[in-house]
């Protein structure tokens, strides 16, 4: 067969002999593929390939338009895509942007341009798009809204566009008039130019089992595969001489430590022969053989061994233990043997994958492009830089702030690539340098942890849709409303959210989702009942709770429930005679308190008498609480200040006097600063013991 179609009648601006990449960076030793390839232009080993994606995406394939007029058609436009400032095509008059396509992009340019060309041989049309009347192209942009959303027309629409403004640089002159002259191609379909986001945030009821289960296998059980792993490779090479490994056997059966391995999953305690001559050092295949008097001897020994209880069904000892559903508690592996610990080195690597994407806000292009010495530190903050490919031409090297436990996942994840260079890659070299894609490793972490849960004593996962962009998507979420603790709801994980705000998101990445509505308002509910019972317990104990009328309030309310529990106690009415009885109370007696950074608020929405936030103010409808841009904590009945904020006011205190002390201050701004000060002091006044 041949690689070559005949040329079409017209001459193209392009010369057969040509390379079709001139305006991409090429890798060293390339041999780009030449325009007169008429069937595939493959770009791997010519460009640098990103890890996020698979070999597939860097081929342009021209099957499907075996018509030399349509193939050079797409060949031309192919290759305007890729060399937009090709002399060229300035030559013919057509001023593109400089940048160049990217190959994935170009690919699925030339699809659209297969299936236009697919249409119109199942609708008779002419056999050269050029022949074709506007209504022949509106009636195909209508047969692909009808097959699929009127936004995935938009890439076809922008193909059929390209035809007419890249005529005067196309052999057969493309179209001479554009079907929607003076509309965008946006409007074509009715679609705004900045479309809403479609991605969905993953739901609470997955995220949560997920998020723990990564965290878990990184945490708890990652430090035993990669002990598991350490130790088969430090396993001695293994000797062929019978006579030597004899005195190997003899010595390590003379070893406490010495322990047949069984095989897994078996009623009855079968030995693994196999493993047992690898762990020993031998590579005699006829070692254990039953087949001679001197194999059966060795094999007797032992076998009693395993008689003695000298058995092992993981290479290791000392799995961390875990509590399983059924109340059980165990090794959170039963038979962690070597082709476990490769299935179990491939989930730890999606463990990883899936936590940093949780919790960075990374898309997954970028976790993949993060290497072996990412780890830093930016303005004082723990970070890991990457590069952002996406929107940006420039390439540039970016950070992301993190957490601890994201830093220890990627460290983890260093130690399990087998590439020089990548942090996430392969886990066995024998799998090439990418070895996984994002959406694979998501899946498959999830189908683990279900598969093996009733083991590993790990929470199930709904099988819900999860993709690698609904990990920012919901990060980016949860950080616009619940900043700080509430993201850590389940999760032994802190400041998580408040860290992520400094990251950066898409726009419509932060759009508030209905199925976290419930559950997050539920967790500030509870978080700030824990912070009352930190208060309540604080108090009676004797110590200080706040300063200022507010306190007081809240003194008397504390003393209240205590009288009345300790009224239930003595008629005996209360169930329980501990302190949980003044918990229930305290919950049931819905005392209403706002904690915030300069001061606790306690104003009651039901009876708001002394707020001086409320006071002459035009309160919004549908509005309930204080008015926070309003609030005077220092004049205000329902104010706390918190033994933990007088520094924050005696530190405003000094920062104000220090500025009224300066010469050039104007008047009228002194005053301002007097009246400020003197409001701090009635605050300091009031609230210092």
């Amino acid at each position: 067969m041949t690689d070559r179609l005949p040329l079409a009648s017209a001459p193209s601006i392009f010369r057969d002999d040509e390379p079709v990449i001139q305006s991409h960076p090429l890798l060293e030793g390339a041999s780009p593929p030449h325009f007169g390839s008429t069937a595939c232009w493959d770009l791997n080993g010519v460009i640098r390939r990103p890890p996020s994606l698979a070999r597939v995406a860097l081929r342009t394939t021209f099957r499907g338009l075996d018509d030399p007029r349509w193939n050079l058609l797409a060949r031309e436009m192919a290759m305007i895509w890729f060399n937009p400032r090709h002399p060229a095509i300035l030559a013919r008059g057509l001023h593109l942007p400089s940048g160049p396509m990217a190959p994935v992009t170009v690919s699925q340019r030339i699809g659209h341009l297969r299936a236009l060309c697919a249409f119109g041989s199942t609708r008779h049309l002419p056999s050269w798009v050029g022949d074709w009347s506007d209504d022949d192209f509106k009636s195909y942009i209508e047969h692909r809204c009808q097959a699929s959303e009127a936004s995935s027309a938009l890439g076809h629409i922008h193909v059929i566009k390209s035809l007419h403004r890249f005529r005067q640089a196309l052999a057969d002159g493309g179209l001479a008039r554009d079907p929607w002259p003076h509309t965008s191609t946006n409007a074509v379909v009715n679609q705004p130019i900045t479309p809403a986001l479609k991605t969905q945030a993953i739901c609470p009821e997955t995220w949560f089992p997920l998020v723990r289960a990564a965290w878990t296998y990184i945490h708890d059980f990652g430090p035993d595969i990669l002990r598991a792993a350490d130790f088969l490779r430090s396993l001695p090479a293994g000797t062929r001489s019978t006579t030597i490994a004899d005195d190997i056997l003899a010595a390590w059966m003379a070893l406490p430590e010495g322990k047949v391995p069984l095989h897994p999953l078996t009623g009855s305690p079968e030995v693994n022969w196999q493993l047992l001559s690898h762990l020993i050092g031998v590579k005699t295949d006829a070692f254990f053989t039953s087949c001679n008097a001197a194999g059966k001897a060795r094999r007797g020994a032992v076998e009693r061994l395993v008689a003695d209880g000298r058995i092992r069904t993981s290479v290791i000892d000392d799995l961390h233990h875990v509590v399983r559903a059924d109340g059980t508690t165990g090794p959170w592996h039963d038979h962690l043997q070597p082709r476990s610990i490769g299935i179990e080195r491939i989930a730890l690597r999606n463990a990883c994958f899936v936590f940093v994407a949780a919790l960075s806000m990374m898309r997954a292009c970028e976790i993949r492009e993060i290497t072996k010495d990412c780890l830093t530190e930016y303005f004082g903050t723990p970070a890991v830089k990457s590069v952002k490919r996406k929107l940006d031409p420039n390439l540039p090297t970016v950070h992301w702030w993190i957490v601890a436990p994201v830093a220890e996942a990627i460290e983890t994840a260093m130690r399990l690539s087998v590439d020089n260079t990548l942090a996430f890659s392969a886990c066995d070299a024998r799998l090439g340098a990418g070895g996984f894609t994002s959406q694979t490793a998501v899946t498959r972490f999830i189908n683990h942890v279900n598969r093996h849960r009733h083991t590993s004593g790990l929470e199930e996962i709904p099988k819900t849709k999860v993709t690698p962009h609904m990990f920012r998507r919901t990060m980016a979420m949860l950080t616009r409303d619940y900043p700080g603790s509430e993201i850590a709801v389940g999760m032994p994980l802190k400041h998580a959210a408040t860290r992520a705000l400094a990251n950066r998101w898409t726009r419509g990445y932060m759009d508030h989702d209905p199925s976290w509505a419930r559950l997050l308002t539920t967790a500030i509910d509870d978080r700030r009942f824990q912070r009352l019972k930190d208060l309540f317990e604080a108090d009676g104990r004797g110590e200080t709770i706040g300063y200022g009328p507010g306190a007081e309030q809240m003194r008397h309310a504390f003393t209240a429930v205590r009288e009345k529990a300790a009224t239930l106690r003595a008629t005996g009415q209360a169930r329980r005679g501990d302190v949980r009885v003044e918990h229930d109370l305290l919950q049931r007696t819905h005392l209403s308190i706002r904690f915030g950074k300069l001061n606790h608020c306690t104003l009651d929405d039901s009876n708001p008498i002394g707020a001086k936030c409320l006071e002459d103010a035009v309160i919004p409808p549908c509005h309930h609480g204080p008015l926070i841009d309003r609030c005077r904590p220092a004049r205000c009945a329902n104010s706390i200040i918190a033994p933990e904020q007088l520094p924050i006011w005696q530190a405003e205190h000094d920062s104000l006097t220090r500025l009224r002390t300066l010469p050039a201050l104007p008047p009228n701004r002194r005053r301002m600063i007097e009246e400020q000060i003197r409001d701090v002091e009635i605050a300091l006044n009031r609230d210092t013991p």
